[in-house]
């Protein structure tokens, strides 16, 4: 496949997960009218709660996630592939859960899960505090799948800031790089734009990154701004700050040009440093 038209979903998710399937499918069929055949869902689509009671609370063991099946159902009405950003799954004997996205061909077919590699550990200047390895179990393994005629290389939100990641997926021949994200609003404003855009222009490669937006259960804040952002760097499309759909047609051909123009993935040199302690 050369072309194909990538959707990304942008959704205000709560603690009530029936109201945030229901809402990201319907959604999801406004832009497979709009001849979306890749479709993407942002981090925490099924649930966004605080606290690591509550996340866990709202787990599910992967073969039994209502979320997962919803998403593989719906992904057979559309007779589209979807990238879903994340679901919370719980893991046998282990306390915390897995951040893992799916991404789920149009038969309804899991081709790849991926679990978050990096956890968001930190406290903002505003008093914002968040520690994710707490509740989740960072994963291991970066994770490339075949999904509508393309190779997809999957992340999850803070990964984004670990360009080593995307550059490994890149030389591996993604074609595609998902960052479906619950950015904070904070960070958002001072960073997402010019981190993704950076992430593109480095490997070369399309990048979608759907987002949650607006106002959360736990006074928690995300910026919203899904893009979809081509290899040379350019936005073709923004969410801004509300629920929504974006969608733009991808030439896939885009990716071998800008990695010819400036053919950097094959110009890594091994070097020392020098003052180190």
């Amino acid at each position: 496949m050369s072309r194909l038209r990538a959707a990304c979903v942008q959704v205000n998710a709560t603690d009530d997960m029936p109201r945030n399937l229901r809402h990201a499918a319907d959604l999801a069929r406004a832009a497979r009218d709009d001849g979306a055949t890749l479709i993407a869902f942002p981090e925490n689509v099924a649930m966004m709660s605080f606290g690591g009671d509550r996340v866990r609370a709202a787990a599910y063991p992967e073969n039994d996630h209502p979320g997962l099946s919803h998403f593989r159902s719906l992904a057979k009405e559309l007779q589209a592939a979807l990238l879903v950003g994340s679901l919370h799954v719980s893991l046998p004997d282990e306390d915390r859960v897995a951040n893992r996205s799916f991404a789920i061909d149009p038969a309804g077919r899991i081709i790849a899960a991926y679990d978050k590699l990096h956890m968001f550990d930190v406290d903002l200047t505003d008093g914002e505090s968040y520690r994710e390895s707490k509740t989740f179990r960072p994963g291991d393994t970066a994770v490339l799948a075949d999904l509508a005629g393309t190779r997809l290389g999957m992340s999850i939100c803070y990964d984004l800031r670990f360009p080593h990641l995307y550059r490994r997926l890149a030389k591996a021949g993604a074609q595609i790089l998902s960052v479906p994200a619950a950015f904070t609003r904070k960070t958002g404003q001072a960073h997402w734009h010019v981190l993704l855009r950076a992430r593109a222009i480095e490997t070369g490669c399309f990048v979608i990154a759907p987002g949650q937006c607006g106002d959360h259960p736990g006074d928690r804040r995300t910026f919203g701004h899904s893009l979809i952002i081509a290899p040379w760097g350019e936005v073709l499309a923004d969410g801004g700050e509300e629920p929504g759909v974006i969608t733009a047609e991808l030439t896939l051909q885009a990716v071998a040009r800008a990695q010819n123009m400036i053919p950097a993935l094959s110009h890594d040199r091994d070097f020392r440093l020098s003052g180190a302690d």
